[in-house]
């Protein structure tokens, strides 16, 4: 007896709303072999059906040769985490100094802005900046999960956008990484973990003015010993900023999302 696989007058059962779902059921016939109609469920039951993804297939024998399979759909989404707990940036040199205060009889030295100033050091102080942490999870389809595709996700990691990418300007986001899994043999969940920080413009440091940087990159102040006319005390003096792109830029177009 010649194995055959039928849909039955049952299928294309589904439902509509916020979750849609719908089945396609067939009958097999001619086999005792369950790896076989498991083979031909999955062969003959489209991987797509409505807009639908197929997640999974059920069979259950019914005796004489003769099964009854299930092949089951419904919507795969993209899912997204988020948080904006910030960063933490070390830094020498204050946006500005809003108090000085001195001992009786002491006039206070102004440093300019430059922080935890002890003699020929400047001790900086850590700050909360911010960083929005994202995550974005996505079901790919299996033929497109490469060798090479996973090798573009290793090599962008660790990389900031050379373009807009999400809304984000250049260099303001920064690819962490993604882990994936198989599920069956159609697709697989992939999971896609980013940080932004914002690009910023005119920002002021003591004296010095004008100055921008991206997202990402890394900004520091040098000073020089200079001397406070009203104290008469050595003071360190911020004379320069230097912003260092620290990150390389990556095509984020290759991680295959919607920019």
């Amino acid at each position: 007896m010649p194995i055959t696989i039928d849909e039955t007058y049952r299928s294309r059962e589904g439902t509509e709303g916020d979750q849609p779902s719908a089945e396609l059921r067939f009958v097999i016939q001619g086999t005792d072999d369950d790896g076989i109609v498991r083979s031909l469920l999955l062969a003959y039951s489209p991987r797509d059906y409505l807009g639908l993804r197929r997640t999974g297939v059920t069979f259950e024998p019914l005796g004489g040769e003769i099964w009854e399979g299930t092949a089951q759909y419904s919507k795969q989404e993209a899912q997204f985490t988020f948080d904006t707990g910030g960063g933490t940036q070390h830094i020498s040199q204050s946006r500005g100094t809003v108090g000085i205060y001195a001992a009786p009889g002491e006039i206070a030295p102004n440093f300019g802005g430059a922080i935890g100033v002890n003699d020929d050091q400047v001790a900086g102080t850590d700050i909360t900046v911010p960083v929005y942490n994202f995550t974005e999870t996505h079901y790919i389809d299996d033929l497109l999960v490469t060798e090479a595709y996973k090798l573009k996700l290793f090599n962008l990691t660790g990389k900031v956008n050379d373009g807009l990418f999400k809304g984000f300007a250049k260099g303001e986001l920064l690819f962490l990484g993604a882990s994936g899994s198989k599920r069956g043999k159609d697709d697989w969940e992939i999971t896609f973990r980013f940080a932004a920080s914002p690009n910023v413009a005119g920002l002021s440091l003591g004296a010095i003015n004008g100055i921008a940087k991206e997202g990402w990159h890394y900004l520091w102040v040098r000073f020089t010993d200079d001397e406070d006319q009203g104290s008469h005390t050595l003071i360190k003096k911020p004379i320069s900023a230097y912003v260092e792109q620290v990150y390389p830029y990556g095509d984020f177009s290759l991680l295959g999302l919607a920019g």
